[in-house]
């Protein structure tokens, strides 16, 4: 779609209606997390549904390395530390929140 044919009326809409989404999303994640709580607690290593079957596995925090630190009290020059840095392909981001009113 072109925001050049779409309407304010529209628009605004359209951010409605993704509030809407968000909402739902945000509530059946509050759901999931609480059915994931109970097969946790259950200490078993995997359960079987009547058509599904959960595998639970403990995953321990992921260790970071801050190696631009490590470089910078290394001596390594701030040029050097550049020419090793890469940047992740641009994205956008859609915030929504409850309008006041």
């Amino acid at each position: 779609m072109n925001t050049a044919t779409l309407t304010r009326v529209t628009l605004a809409a359209t951010v409605d209606a993704l509030a809407q989404v968000k909402a739902e999303i945000a509530r059946l994640k509050t759901r999931e997390d609480e059915l994931k709580d109970v097969l946790i607690d259950s200490g078993e290593a995997s359960i079987d549904g009547t058509a599904h079957r959960a595998a639970l596995t403990y995953c321990p925090g992921r260790e970071l390395i801050d190696w631009k630190t490590i470089a910078e009290r290394a001596g390594a020059s701030r040029q050097l530390i550049a020419a090793h840095t890469s940047t992740g392909e641009p994205f956008y981001t859609v915030r929504v929140s409850a309008r006041k009113a």
